[in-house]
């Protein structure tokens, strides 16, 4: 074996979370190289926040649609609306966003390659060697390539390949699993249909612990639903929400499955060289389901803790990277964690929680705090409200 080629950083996965740690560390003239399997789309809503077009610069060209409202529907099908004052959540389809960060990764300077990661092991100095698959083409053997890596961040998604082999407890991850179909708008859409509405439908025969959805992406949407139930068919419950919907029919233009991780790892590094980020560290949001902004947002801060880690070469500044991480958004998972556990357990409590929705304070609220990624703090009366409110349903006291 030759001398094998030696990056700064090898950061495996191509989707937001990798690609925006590879523009960061690009950017800093690092040797980065972005190593992607391709041909994947994870099944997603495709919503972000007006925090995340801002703080990663998303043209608007990317953006589908625009949704000003979000509708919440009971097990009952009592539908209440809430209504975006001032603002939108942008959609983006996944396949077109994943590959404009990879490309924008480039472009700041990053080595793209399409490969399968293989596993780690060390050189002679201790470095880190990344093993990788390139699938042959038209009928060629598979290759499988080696390189050098000061600094590896795994971005790999749920079940990273990265975490299994480098980092303690990183098999030990709850998972809900999601599918998602993309079908085309009917030419003649129900007559319920809105291009600017994202319809959240809590319904224990959609979803027992979670919750189904149509979100629109221009002349598309997104029809998905998921479940930590393995028993549960995913498959049978998107087409029963098409069907009750009336979308039995629209044109199915791909589909994906996946698991989504719900609980951050108690660990994200191995105090040496290599740091995981995004799914593989185990950040989507419980109860909303929502993971580009924290998939970017942690890939941001595990760039800022490798170019600490390629200054200094002290293993442990890897650890601020969750540290970061979760003094900004810790207490975030910790109340939806809460809330999906308590309120998406059973129909009863689904229409409860609905039925919450109404008000306006909590509307406001949760909007303001979705919108720009921060719990609302400087209301206090507005929280004791909801407080209040929120008991009486505890305890069965409100009318649904």
């Amino acid at each position: 074996m030759g001398t094998l080629e030696t990056f700064d950083v090898v950061v495996v996965g191509g989707g937001p979370t990798g690609a925006t740690a590879a523009s960061d560390l690009a950017k800093k003239g690092r040797k980065v190289l972005l190593l992607d399997r391709m041909g994947r789309i994870k099944p997603c809503g495709g919503a972000i926040p007006p925090r995340l077009i801002k703080d990663f610069e998303i043209p608007d060209e990317l953006l589908v649609a625009k949704a000003n409202c979000a509708r919440m529907i009971a097990p009952s099908d009592k539908a209440v609306d809430m209504h975006i004052e001032g603002g939108f959540v942008g959609m983006v389809d996944r396949d077109k966003f994943d590959e404009f960060l990879r490309v924008r990764a480039a472009n700041d300077g990053a080595e793209r390659r399409t490969g399968i990661f293989e596993k780690i092991t060390r050189d002679q100095d201790g470095v880190s060697v990344i093993h990788y698959v390139v699938r042959g083409k038209h009928g060629a053997p598979d290759e499988t390539i080696a390189v050098r890596a000061r600094a590896v961040i795994g971005a790999d998604g749920a079940k990273s390949g990265v975490g299994r082999q480098a980092i303690p407890g990183a098999k030990d991850v709850e998972y809900v699993f999601a599918y998602h179909e993309i079908v085309k708008v009917p030419d003649n859409p129900p007559a319920d249909f809105d291009g600017s509405r994202c319809d959240v439908f809590y319904q224990g025969a959609l979803s027992p612990d979670f919750y189904g959805w149509i979100f629109p992406h221009g002349k598309t949407m997104s029809i998905g639903t998921g479940t930590a139930d393995k028993g549960f068919s995913l498959r049978s419950a998107v087409g029963a929400l098409k069907k009750q919907t009336g979308l039995e029919d629209a044109e199915m233009l791909r589909h994906e499955g996946a698991p989504l991780p719900m609980k951050p790892l108690k660990k994200w590094d191995n105090g040496r060289d290599v740091v995981l980020a995004g799914d593989a560290a185990g950040v989507v949001a419980p109860a909303s389901g929502e993971g580009i902004y924290y998939g970017m947002y942690g890939g941001r801060v595990a760039a800022e803790a490798v170019e600490e880690l390629l200054v200094t070469g002290n293993g442990k500044v890897l650890a601020k990277a969750r540290k970061r991480f979760m003094k900004e958004h810790g207490t975030v998972f910790l109340v939806l964690g809460i809330m999906q556990r308590f309120w998406y357990n059973n129909d009863k409590r689904r229409e409860r929680f609905v039925k919450m929705c109404e008000d306006k304070d909590v509307q406001r609220l949760t909007f303001e705090s979705y919108m720009n990624k921060k719990l609302v703090r400087r209301d206090p009366l507005a929280h004791f409200k909801i407080f209040l409110k929120d008991t009486a349903h505890l305890l069965g006291f409100a009318k649904v």
